[in-house]
């Protein structure tokens, strides 16, 4: 399949290794920036983005597609295998009949407001799904945060990536929800939230 050229000044490249481990700071600074927004209503540090990404500095198989305008970091996809990953994001696929060593887990993707609707977001997941076959796997899996319709601090024309997923290919697993904690914008402390797993077999 023919992959549509990216704007002007923009590329994105797949990272691993040293490359990844180098981009991480940058990285913890887009999630802090963009999860701030609805529907994550992230309240993020760098102590905690340092902890948490160091899942990608661990993992061989970890994957990190960076888009570049010019030399800065305007988004990121990560990836690993799914048994590489948090406890609770591997935990609701027990006894789904997929085994963890066939899935590459899809764990974000960020990307700066101003970058979006360029095709950016369809390279991310082109090389994360090709990622996944070079590793053998079967299915690529990710999650999206589950918040209640009349949530207060739902923007009245918020549009949700559902139809972009389904038209790769995901389709959402009934039944299966992680649960993940995180501190919100506004809150004194974390709390746990219900996240959805979308799933494909390529």
């Amino acid at each position: 399949m023919t992959r549509a050229a990216l704007p002007a000044g923009i590329s994105v490249r797949a990272l691993q290794g040293a490359a990844l481990e180098a981009a991480l700071d940058d990285v913890a600074r887009l999630r802090i920036a963009v999860f701030r927004d609805w529907p994550y209503l992230y309240d993020g540090s760098l102590d905690y983005e340092r902890q948490y990404l160091a899942t990608y500095r661990d993992s061989p198989g970890a994957l990190l597609v960076g888009a570049f305008f010019g030399d800065v970091l305007v988004g990121a996809s990560t990836s690993t295998p799914m048994e590489d990953h948090a406890g609770e994001f591997a935990a609701p696929f027990a006894g789904r009949g997929v085994a963890l060593e066939r899935i590459l887990y899809g764990a974000e993707s960020v990307l700066l407001p101003e970058y979006r609707g360029k095709g950016i977001g369809h390279r991310f997941l082109d090389l994360r799904e090709d990622h996944a076959r070079a590793l053998g796997r079967t299915h690529v899996a990710f999650c999206s945060v589950m918040r209640p319709e009349d949530h207060p601090l739902r923007p009245a024309a918020y549009r949700s990536n559902d139809a972009f997923w389904r038209g790769r290919g995901y389709a959402p697993l009934p039944g299966v929800v992680a649960e993940f904690a995180w501190k919100d914008i506004g809150e004194a402390g974390e709390t746990v939230k219900p996240l959805q797993f979308w799933m494909r077999a390529i």
